[in-house]
């Protein structure tokens, strides 16, 4: 059976079982487990001779891990300046937001070369293996293994959205960024839209050429598709079936005196949209009296990136406005708005989303965002809540059973959180089902599956074609 080598810039922690994290986790780990499979990232640790020290080695649940240091300048230009002040912003449309410079860029290159000669040396002449490599942390891995002569097929998917040609021209050597994704034998993308984008920027940039959905670039023929990331829909259910009995959960439905509950749950970035979702919920409470006193706004924000000055800007404005609401409809015994910093447990989220009459989604742009499956997983079939989605989300494309809206239009947000608070049960519930139906019938283990079946598909034409 080959091999299957999976690449991303973390792992999963050794202590934690892969259902009680992310999509991501369960996903990888599914499909690693049925090959004996390897998972190689960064360890987390910062130390001054990276580069003198061999991966750390490890199993967890019948997987492989392999891990590895990086020092604090290459963490700082590859991580820190050039994925998440260049290609994280721009990628999510916000140009205006990039900050490059050609050292973060030969930062990013260096890092992503030392990923590539640690999975090299994990690969012999005579080895069966495929390689999966993850997100734009890692855009040019490929390309370095290939330099290393590594011939075994590596496919790529990318977890965030894919920019139209107007935003993407604006990356300094964007052309040599089509390049180097050209080394893998298969790219996978959470959208029909950003395949579609990404087919467009390989032709304006003049670097390969396209037909249909393949790439065709110095006699190498790469593969595209869509392959939308879920969840562990069964495991979501029981976990929010769990969660809901938990004493938080007892304690939050006591404190809402009857009321309805909106939660969101999202990172503090500025791609999330919290802002603007703060205002619309203002206008809620400006718009309609009957929500006065009544309906509870639960927003859970972990921070992110605290060192950033633009998340620490971001975080003061929230705190501001989330004040400035609370400050203008609270009463004695109610506070409409409850934000929170805190992180907690996927089974406490899951419970407090299972307890929501709505669950409030709206990025300003996202790549899939699982918030919003998860959602819909951890409802009472029998009392669903409703999703209110930003139709900028990836998740759109799929989640056709949401109620969909412009997550700049703060109006538009008010009124349809007012229909979805006043949402029959028979609509709720008809809305639900077929939402379930959705992430059931594509699930975290079918997104694996499929991608790896279409890597070793890909890998098979080219061995024909040679």
């Amino acid at each position: 059976m080959k091999q299957l080598i999976v690449v991303s810039n973390r792992v999963p922690s050794p202590d934690k079982d892969s259902g009680s994290q992310g999509g991501l986790a369960v996903g990888v780990m599914n499909a690693l487990s049925r090959t004996q499979g390897l998972w190689m990232g960064w360890n987390g640790q910062l130390i001054e001779d990276a580069e003198q020290h061999a991966p750390q080695s490890y199993e967890n649940e019948g997987v492989q891990f392999a891990t590895f240091p990086l020092t604090e300048q290459e963490h700082e230009l590859f991580y820190v300046g050039y994925s998440n002040e260049v290609l994280w912003p721009l990628f999510h449309y916000r140009s205006d937001m990039v900050e490059y410079s050609r050292e973060k860029d030969a930062g990013y290159q260096h890092v992503n070369e030392r990923f590539a000669r640690q999975v090299a040396g994990q690969i012999t002449k005579d080895s069966d293996a495929s390689i999966w490599v993850h997100d734009y942390q890692l855009l040019s891995t490929g390309h370095y293994l290939r330099l290393m002569d590594v011939e075994c097929p590596i496919g790529f998917f990318l977890h965030i959205p894919v920019p139209p040609w107007e935003v993407f021209r604006i990356l300094p050597h964007h052309a040599r960024m089509i390049e180097h994704l050209c080394a893998y034998d298969t790219i996978g993308f959470q959208t029909a839209t950003d395949l579609r984008h990404f087919l467009e920027n390989v032709e304006r940039s003049g670097v390969a050429t396209v037909e249909g959905n393949t790439v065709i670039y110095d006699r190498r023929r790469i593969n595209t598709g869509v392959f939308p990331i879920s969840i562990d829909v069964d495991t979501a259910r029981e976990m929010a079936e769990k969660g809901e009995q938990s004493s938080r959960s007892h304690r939050l439905k006591e404190s809402l005196q009857g009321g309805p509950l909106i939660i969101g749950v999202d990172r503090l970035d500025y791609s999330k949209g919290l802002y603007k979702r703060f205002q619309a919920f203002e206008q809620l409470l400006e718009n309609t009296h009957t929500r006065y006193g009544n309906v509870t706004y639960l927003q859970i924000a972990p921070l992110s990136r605290t060192g950033v000055e633009r998340y620490a800007s971001l975080r003061r404005e929230l705190e501001r406005i989330a004040g400035h609401v609370n400050g203008r409809f609270s009463t004695y015994d109610w506070m409409p708005l409850r934000y929170l910093n805190t992180g907690y447990d996927r089974e406490t989220l899951m419970g407090f989303m299972r307890q929501s009459r709505v669950g409030l989604v709206t990025p300003l742009r996202d790549g899939m965002n699982l918030v919003a499956k998860e959602y819909v997983a951890a409802q009472d079939p029998e009392d669903p809540g409703v999703l209110l989605l930003s139709n900028l989300a990836g998740a759109a494309e799929e989640l056709d059973g949401a109620m969909l809206c412009n997550p700049f239009d703060v109006e538009e947000m008010a009124d349809m959180l007012d229909a979805a608070l006043s949402m029959s049960l028979e609509e709720r519930k008809e809305r639900w089902q077929r939402l379930h139906k959705v992430i059931s019938t594509y699930d975290i283990h079918r997104w694996g599956e499929s991608f790896v079946t279409a890597l070793d598909q890909s890998a098979a034409a080219r061995h024909a074609d040679e």
